[in-house]
């Protein structure tokens, strides 16, 4: 992955003490700043929030333009704005596009109207085991030559896909992708990232957030895996929490999760995101919790996660 210099003193001190990819997350409907742009259709803003970005040291710009729970965008309308998008953004700014959205035609128009000569790279984000036209996805990342992330919370089955659950398979998912990406797109391990998946810890019934972490140490521990990318959409992890709270849990997370090998992060650049001393109280907590999240013999991962639940109230 290549390392785009910042255009600022501040971006450049955060790339050099950085253990870690930063995709800058804010041109996203689901941020409020995005989506009041979206329904104005205001390109001026848009540039905003790719220049604050840039200026904050993100390594790789995210656009994503889909709906979202409150907001309704028809695929007609987002096809319909993307050529004015795109080119507005490179405009200002020289930060790679981590494209992002299920759908085929979108990539297709975003990488029809991105100018590599300006940016570099692109990165095709995401592939999953559900996608409908996955075939075109892998063919889309061959013809326009970029990264590409991939699902693997998500399994191929004989009738299609499911969600993982274990961090074994995890690691299967993430196999049989990175087999995909270099069969069908002829991607080489550094030109892929692998999501294993990150869930809002508080509500973390499941165990999903020890299942990504120990599927990145299973992936960091297959010598044919080398040189594969690690990465999380690193706010869902304080979803739900106080705001006051998210910046020290989310680098909490990353602390532990940089150790496992995570080495690309989609988040806010806004958010002053490291790492942390192994005696911070963020850490012992996050830590503390993650472990009471275990089952033990005999009991449910639902009884395990009330667990690791009621210790994440200690930072509140």
């Amino acid at each position: 992955m290549q390392q785009p210099a910042p255009t600022t003193d501040r971006g450049q001190a955060a790339n050099q003490t950085r253990p870690f990819k930063l995709i800058g997350e804010l041109i996203n409907n689901s941020f409020a700043r995005a989506g009041r742009a979206f329904k104005n259709k205001d390109l001026a803003a848009f540039q905003r929030l790719a220049a604050l970005q840039t200026d904050l040291g993100a390594d790789y710009l995210t656009l994503n333009i889909d709906g979202t729970q409150t907001m309704m965008v028809k695929p007609q309308e987002m096809l319909d704005f993307l050529p004015d998008l795109v080119p507005a953004i490179q405009e200002v700014t020289s930060i790679p596009i981590a494209f992002d959205s299920p759908s085929v035609d979108f990539h297709r128009c975003c990488l029809q109207h991105y100018d590599r000569s300006k940016s570099g790279q692109p990165i095709l984000n995401s592939v999953s085991a559900s996608r409908e036209r996955i075939d075109e996805l892998f063919d889309l990342v061959a013809e326009y030559d970029t990264l590409a992330i991939g699902m693997a919370s998500e399994k191929f089955t004989p009738e299609g896909s499911a969600q993982c659950l274990s961090a074994q398979e995890v690691y299967g998912a993430a196999k049989d992708l990175i087999g995909m990406f270099a069969e069908k797109s002829g991607r080489t391990n550094d030109q892929i990232l692998i999501d294993t998946g990150l869930a809002p810890v508080g509500a973390d019934t499941y165990g999903l957030v020890n299942m990504g972490l120990d599927a990145m140490r299973l992936i960091r521990q297959d010598p044919t895996l080398q040189g594969v990318h690690l990465s999380v959409g690193l706010t869902n992890f304080s979803f739900g929490t106080p705001k006051e709270i998210r910046e020290g849990m989310e680098s909490a997370y990353l602390t532990l999760a940089v150790e496992a090998g995570l080495d690309v992060v989609l988040g806010n650049p806004e958010k002053n995101l490291g790492l942390l001393s192994s005696d911070d109280r963020y850490v012992q907590v996050i830590a503390g919790a993650l472990e009471l999240g275990r089952p033990e013999e005999g009991e449910t991962q639902e009884d395990a996660g009330f667990r690791q639940a009621h210790k994440i109230m200690e930072l509140f």
